[in-house]
């Protein structure tokens, strides 16, 4: 999914992430049952496993269920415990030991063992990797992470695109090696950094969207000969991108991947970034389950009154064969907006929100058909945001998702949206996605099991943001740390106001904007600048109301990602020793 920066304040990130500030809001400790299973009950007040003051009502009333799983444990929520049980599928039994309360910094170490670790350093250690989207804002965490982790990782082919070898080798330095990011590597290598990175950093030119990915015959066969893992981190993740674009990349891309991972002797596992809303326009509780070639969420709807013979049918190739042959009959100068049209239309015909979640679903479709005996994890985050604690907290790039809202709000642009005051905005600190990766990365490339794994990396059931919540949030974060307008001053924001119909909205864009630009009593006196103004105040209020509507569908989003016991178990307790093992600092 896209990226969402609150800010880089800490005070603000942990608000939002909603982090414990004493032992009475999360204490589960372990107790014995006579049954084959596991169940924690909360030490603090009111025997709740999740305290909820102050937050909205939401979060315990949507969640009657914690977290869940196809493939591990079924949780329960009863009288204050918090039940796992078995739910008959054939997988490991994962086993959560030694689990104790938060305590702050001035806490002793302890360590939370999925029964003799993880086994992330282990499965680390001279494996060599294969990783497209290398420069985006996920998988240069995900570098930095792996190492720090374990610096005797073996080398790490990065799949660039550039012209040649050297711009492929100024892209690593300016947009990985000379980032902030890497800093706590920086200070730990000290002089002998850049010798570090370099030996285990190596640039590959190379293009996701031509065959075989545009390597070279020689690269093609060190690539084939060397690599234990492949990270599909490749995206484009505009919401209404041009269909021909966007299938072409998440898509077909992973297909091309897929053609070279069947040629690597040493492979171990595929590894597959998506996003948590190919689940599209499913409602309530989601689970984690694989798409299969041809599955269509309109159909699975059944939308009353309407026969299942009559609901649209989804074949790829017919969707690829309908672009190339709409290309050839489109004018050059229509073309880029007819296929952003065409692209939406699809989607929305085929029971998914936009383009880009879309494609993504399809990519994963094409991904289990094709993968035959290669082990696949295929990862969902839900809105990755600035990273938590890892390597330090705060840390972002770039500017997606609901970052334009969020600053224009500070700024004083932008005083309302249009929102469902008690929907969930579903967000991920990108450092706990992470965390989850290598977690389920070292599990199943160690078993290298011959199937397809899914997993969700979502807050929306176990910790839910609620938009009225996060207005309230923003509201103190941008009183206590105004923004700065031109002239030195802070800018005062009054807070959100959040409007559940378009009507509502747009009337509220045109009196914000009348009143912020006196367009009413310059109508008097000044006819010809008055025009001017109102131009620009229209303007204004259509790309709002434009940005509006292609966030409606997840500003209204009535899903909710269950997440499995081993997700949540990796990503809410953060770093990890040296034997792998989750560690609570």
């Amino acid at each position: 999914m896209g990226i969402l920066s609150i800010s880089h304040s800490t005070n603000l990130l942990s608000k939002i992430i909603k982090i414990p500030q004493n032992n009475d809001w999360y204490i589960p400790t372990r107790r014995k049952t006579r049954t084959n299973v596991v169940v924690f009950s909360h030490q603090g007040g009111g025997g709740n496993v999740i305290k909820s003051s102050n937050l909205s009502s939401v979060l315990t009333e949507r969640s009657s269920s914690l977290v869940s799983s196809d493939h591990a444990a079924t949780t329960l929520m009863d009288a204050g415990n918090l039940v796992l049980s078995q739910n008959g599928k054939n997988q490991t039994d994962i086993v959560v030991k030694d689990i104790v309360p938060y305590g702050g910094p001035t806490t002793t170490t302890t360590l939370i063992g999925l029964d003799d670790g993880i086994g992330i350093v282990k499965f680390l250690r001279g494996k060599k990797f294969f990783v497209t989207g290398s420069t985006g804002f996920l998988a240069k965490v995900l570098i930095e992470k792996i190492l720090r982790t374990e610096p005797d990782v073996g080398k790490m082919y990065l799949l660039i695109k550039a012209k040649n070898k050297q711009a492929a080798m100024e892209r690593l330095q300016n947009e990985i090696i000379n980032t902030e990011l890497f800093r706590c590597l920086r200070q730990i290598h000290g002089k002998s950094y850049q010798a570090f990175m370099l030996s285990k950093l190596v640039p590959i030119v190379g293009d996701i969207c031509e065959t075989n990915l545009g390597l070279d015959e020689e690269l093609y066969d060190i690539i084939a000969d060397e690599v234990d893992v492949i990270v599909n981190s490749a995206a484009n993740t505009t919401f209404d991108e041009r269909y021909d674009t966007a299938i072409n990349i998440n898509t077909r891309g992973p297909c091309r991947l897929m053609a070279i991972a069947k040629k690597c002797k040493k492979l171990k596992l595929f590894l597959h970034v998506s996003t948590a809303y190919v689940n599209g326009q499913r409602q309530g509780r989601i689970m984690e389950r694989p798409f299969s070639i041809g599955d269509c969420i309109a159909r699975e709807k059944l939308i009353p009154g309407v026969p299942p013979k009559y609901l649209p049918t989804l074949d790829i190739e017919n969707e690829i064969n309908m672009i190339l042959k709409n290309k050839g009959n489109i004018e050059d100068n229509l073309l880029a907006q007819k296929m952003k049209e065409m692209g939406l239309e699809r989607a929305r015909r085929y029971g998914w929100q936009d383009t880009y979640v879309f494609t993504k679903a399809m990519g994963e479709m094409m991904i289990d058909k094709l993968r035959e005996d290669i082990p696949v994890v295929v990862i969902r985050p839900s809105v990755i945001e600035s990273t938590l604690n890892e390597p330090f907290p705060g840390w972002m790039e770039g500017n997606r998702m609901m970052d334009p809202i969020v600053l224009c709000y500070g700024k004083g642009q932008l005083t309302g949206f249009l929102v469902d005051p008690n929907g969930v905005l579903d967000v991920v600190p990108a450092d706990m996605v992470v965390n989850a990766t290598l977690a389920a990365m070292a599990k199943h490339g160690t078993t290298q099991k011959r199937d397809i794994n899914v997993y969700q990396i979502a807050s929306s059931v176990v910790n839910p943001l609620v938009f009225q919540d996060l207005t309230r949030l923003l509201y103190e974060h941008y009183t206590s740390s105004p923004c700065i307008d031109s002239k030195g001053n802070p800018i005062q924001v009054p807070i959100m106001k959040l409007f559940s119909s378009s009507e509502e909205f747009s009337g509220h864009l045109w009196r914000d904007a009348i009143q912020k630009t006196g367009l009413t009593a310059m109508a008097s006196s000044n006819g010809k600048m008055s025009q001017k103004i109102e131009n620009i105040c229209r303007k204004s209020v259509e790309q709002a109301k434009y940005l509006a509507k292609i966030y409606e569908p997840y500003t209204f989003y009535g899903g909710r990602f269950v997440i499995n016991l081993f997700s949540y178990s990796s990503i809410t307790e953060g770093n990890l020793d040296a034997t792998g093992k989750v560690v609570v600092m």
